[in-house]
């Protein structure tokens, strides 16, 4: 039964690495960083457990299913990945293109639900397994691709850096955030209204694929090693001919 409970817990977490690594197509990340961003993601676990919860909690402290969702889960998670991400990243010379932020922020999410995942399906069977292979490990990928889309945004546009990294926290909180509150105030109202929640869960979670993937493509086609790829398709354009996204600071990336 262990082996299974554990198959369970991790193999989604192995599927999502698996699926970002491919999706990384024309400069693949060095492994060792890569196995790196992972187990930073696992060591913010003890940040968020021992540190960061005790140090909200000394400020502000609610039962209220908002405090629960968006900060003792949302804010304090997303918080300690993004610190992970920031001190093992961000100067990194292997940075050096935006998709790049998506895939280590993935690895950093990935390495986190990986011990998340462990803990609460062990602690609740097969079944808590199902579920969170379905939800909650999908959840930290989605909100990864968020934090990293807006990470790589600010490592390499030369305008709104400080905006755009208060939005690589920022926003993924605010999806983690909605995530938990919808999944949480279930328990908490009446039985005709969950049913409306629900439906709203499932459109939410949707909408969230559909953002997630927009932003891995939009920094797929930004790649600077595109144009070396003979089999790269040609109907992408890449943010270097978008007015936009004019002010790439290619060289940024090779900075320590």
């Amino acid at each position: 039964m262990g082996i299974i409970l554990l198959a369970l817990a991790v193999l989604p977490v192995i599927f999502l690495m698996i699926y970002i690594y491919r999706q990384d197509k024309y400069e693949k990340e060095p492994l060792g960083l890569l196995i790196l961003s992972f187990v930073g993601g696992m060591l913010s676990i003890p940040m968020v457990l021992y540190g960061a919860i005790p140090l909200v909690e000394s400020f502000f402290y609610s039962e209220s299913v908002f405090y629960s969702a968006f900060v003792e889960a949302a804010f304090v998670e997303e918080l300690c990945k993004f610190i992970v991400l920031f001190l093992l990243i961000w100067w990194n010379k292997n940075f050096n293109e935006y998709m790049d932020g998506i895939v280590y922020a993935v690895f950093v999410g990935l390495g986190f639900a990986c011990i998340e995942n462990i803990l609460y399906v062990f602690g609740g069977g097969i079944g808590t397994g199902i579920v969170r292979a379905l939800l909650s490990v999908p959840g930290h990928f989605l909100f990864a691709v968020a934090m990293g889309y807006f990470f790589a945004l600010a490592k390499f546009e030369k305008k709104g850096r400080g905006w755009y990294l208060l939005l690589s926290l920022l926003v993924p909180v605010l999806f983690h955030g909605l995530f938990d509150y919808l999944l949480m105030i279930n328990d908490y109202i009446p039985p005709f209204l969950s049913t409306i929640i629900l439906i709203l869960f499932i459109v939410g979670d949707i909408y969230l694929w559909k953002i997630g993937i927009k932003y891995i493509r939009r920094h797929q086609a930004s790649s600077q090693f595109k144009d070396m790829d003979p089999i790269a398709s040609v109907e992408t354009t890449p943010y270097s001919e978008d007015p936009e996204y004019k002010h790439i600071d290619w060289d940024a990336g090779n900075k320590y």
